[in-house]
């Protein structure tokens, strides 16, 4: 499996524009490091390469894995996850305080695989304090 090289991952890091691609969480609030992930897996033949890669934080990083598709937790309906490549965040994901809403399957089933809202996540946490402050 190549990993992306320093310069490859500067690429994708500056483009992300210091937030996970998935959950838009801050890499500056965050105590982990984030990580070059391939949107597609490459044991799904996805490629190591910028426009394959996502620049995502630990927590949604590690809970995506090689998942590419997931169960809208509405429908039940097999869905893709969102491609930070090709998908508009906005049109997939809205803000209701700390919390991350999903605004079509696509959105509603990332944030289930990945589980961005669950109640022992570092970065719901972090937001929420965030939230209070109101810096978010």
């Amino acid at each position: 499996m190549p990993r992306p090289d320093r310069k490859l991952m500067e690429l994708v890091a500056v483009r992300a524009e210091g937030v996970c691609e998935y959950c838009h969480f801050s890499e500056a609030a965050s105590e982990l490091p984030f990580h070059a992930d391939h949107v597609i897996a490459e044991k799904h033949a996805g490629s190591t390469e910028a426009s394959s890669l996502a620049w995502a934080c630990f927590s949604g990083n590690l809970r995506k894995g090689p998942n590419i598709a997931g169960l809208d937790p509405i429908t039940a309906d097999l869905t893709r996850l969102f491609h930070p490549r090709i998908d508009v965040w906005t049109e997939h994901f809205e803000w209701q305080g700390p919390w991350l809403r999903g605004k079509s399957p696509v959105g509603r089933t990332t944030i289930a695989v990945l589980e961005i809202n669950h109640p022992d996540s570092h970065s719901l946490a972090v937001r929420e304090a965030l939230a209070d402050e109101g810096r978010h």
